[in-house]
């Protein structure tokens, strides 16, 4: 379907036709002022000059003027209506990028991997099966931040948690702080469908939003927190002194995240190494979608510049026309 996106703007085709009757009487008030060039057009149109080569110019003068007037409405192409999905849930993941997150402690093929180089690639395949959802991604370390909002755009919210880094967000953990940005984005929503998997490997120490409270301000909006500890329990280091066996997770606070899960209807999850990581996110790919409101998309193409074309041939026209008849003048 044609539509014009500014229509008021054709409101300036009759302007030429205006401003010649205003001049009109000007022009015969004082025809000692008009220069070389308007004499030898007021000759043109006199009763012995070329009638064709004015209805040439007339013709070319009135597409200049329509083109420019139409190009500047605005003209677009309205294609069919596209329905997005109609089914899914908003769906927020909260990542920890904090200092912690660079420990090497998940082992894949006998080598050692950072946590978050792990975490990239287990969520990375969840949200390309996440077909249906709006999805966000929040990124915390000291500070929480929105990194993607909800969107149907898996793939750039994918390159975007690839291109994550420990310290963007500083080294320390803001858990309650990344809880209070999905309550602000996602209390707006329709109920039943707002939800937050968060993901951390150490305890809350640099928000200003306790945890616990976040989780209940959660609840009170109807959104559902899974969270998941990531860390493995045991970790061998060898040094000059042989060999020793320490925690690496000695931070994780399994308590709050707990805590936090209870409160809000969700459950706590702990990963220990890359595969429970990928079947706990294969559990959460499982949560029953609930229908949401239809939206349609209708794509718009633009083509103000076909008239602008029209109009930029005219000019080119008359142009010739007038050397022309400079010449042979």
């Amino acid at each position: 379907m044609l539509s014009l996106a500014w229509p008021w703007m054709l409101a300036m085709l009759p302007l030429p036709l205006i401003i010649r009757r205003m001049l009109k009487p000007l022009q015969q008030q004082a025809p000692a002022l008009r220069a070389s060039f308007y004499t030898r057009l007021a000759a043109e149109q006199a009763p012995g000059a070329d009638s064709r080569l004015r209805y040439v110019q007339l013709a070319l003068l009135t597409i200049l003027w329509t083109g420019l007037a139409v190009a500047a409405s605005r003209p677009q192409w309205i294609g069919d209506p596209i329905s997005l999905p109609t089914s899914g849930r908003d769906l927020l993941l909260a990542v920890d990028i904090s200092e912690s997150m660079q420990i090497e402690d998940m082992v894949v093929n006998d080598q050692l991997y950072p946590r978050l180089t792990i975490v990239k690639d287990v969520v990375g395949d969840f949200v390309e099966r996440r077909t249906g959802d709006k999805l966000g991604l929040i990124l915390f370390g000291s500070q929480a931040y929105l990194q993607v909002p909800l969107t149907f755009d898996r793939k750039t919210l994918g390159t975007l948690l690839e291109e994550a880094r420990i310290g963007f967000a500083g080294k320390a953990t803001a858990i309650g702080d990344a809880i209070g940005i999905a309550i602000k984005r996602l209390q707006d929503r329709p109920a039943n469908r707002r939800v937050l998997i968060l993901l951390s490997d150490g305890a809350d120490t640099a928000s200003e939003l306790a945890p616990r409270k976040a989780a209940e301000l959660a609840a009170k909006h109807g959104i559902r927190i899974y969270t998941i500890g990531i860390g493995a329990e045991a970790l061998v280091q060898r040094s000059f002194f042989g060999t020793q066996t320490f925690n690496p997770s000695a931070d994780l606070d399994e308590a709050m995240l707990t805590d936090i899960a209870k409160t809000t209807g969700g459950q706590f999850f702990r990963a220990t190494d890359p595969k429970q990581l990928a079947s706990i996110y294969q559990i959460l790919d499982t949560l029953e979608p609930v229908p949401q409101e239809e939206e349609i998309l209708r794509p718009t193409q633009p083509l103000f510049h076909w008239p602008l074309a029209a109009a930029f041939a005219a000019l080119i026209s008359l142009l010739l026309i007038h050397n022309r008849s400079r010449q042979h003048g």
